[in-house]
């Protein structure tokens, strides 16, 4: 089942891409509350409307999607957004998840995958496209995703509680508030409390960029087993 209404703002400067994406959605129940053929644009209906996720895609004239994004977090648009690519370029995916996008998608996934990835970002959890993965570790590892030696307190962190340590080494490996409330055996409503927290904390935009951050320090397990598409 869909969450009920959930209302999707597109962003992308090709008609026809818009179009299909635009008719994959609404087959399925998704609300698309409006089509946007550039990034001012978006941004300008980003403001204007309540969407619950906004799509975007990377490869745009005169403004870049990440350009995009960067001005909406800017502006106070706080709105889950996901790029929807053709891009597989690194470059792309590390600006995409330091500006504060919740998910990474290429165009050519299964229809049947986009609207339950969408769903997981509403659920709380990342989402990177399996094939970028790899792409993905290599980032944040910088270390051809071999083991390395990291230190045992990270100074980024320190003003963190072992219990925001231990729910952001959760975050690192992929796992949804509603994962990380089971495996630790709390409230989901603790769990979010305790995001916020830590991103407040570490003065970064989302759990992506956190995510990313933990990892980097070695919290996370990107190297070591690859998360699914979801997280899930």
């Amino acid at each position: 089942m869909n969450p009920p209404g959930m209302r999707v703002l597109l962003i992308d400067d090709h008609a026809l891409v818009r179009k299909g994406i635009e008719e994959l959605l609404r087959s399925r129940g998704v609300q698309v509350v409006a089509s946007a053929s550039s990034g001012e644009e978006g941004i300008r209906r980003a403001g204007e409307l309540e969407a619950d996720i906004i799509l975007l895609d990377i490869k745009m004239p005169r403004m870049t999607g990440i350009e995009t994004l960067t001005r909406m977090r800017a502006a106070g648009v706080s709105t889950p957004v996901v790029m929807l690519t053709m891009s597989r370029e690194e470059a792309d995916l590390s600006a995409a998840l330091r500006g504060g996008a919740q998910g990474f998608l290429l165009k050519d996934i299964e229809p049947e995958d986009l609207v339950p990835a969408l769903e997981a970002v509403l659920a709380g959890a990342n989402v990177v496209a399996r094939e970028m993965v790899g792409t993905l570790a290599r980032h944040v590892g910088g270390d051809g995703g071999q083991e390395r030696a990291v230190p045992r307190a990270a100074p980024l962190f320190s003003a963190l509680t072992p219990r925001e340590l231990e729910i952001l080494e959760h975050v690192a490996n992929g796992s949804s508030n509603k994962m990380i409330a089971r495996a630790l055996d709390i409230a989901e409503g603790t769990v979010k409390l305790h995001v916020k927290a830590i991103l407040r904390k570490l003065n970064m935009r989302s759990r992506v960029e956190a995510a990313v951050a933990a990892v980097e320090q070695g919290l996370g397990k990107y190297r070591r087993k690859p998360p699914p598409l979801s997280g899930q």
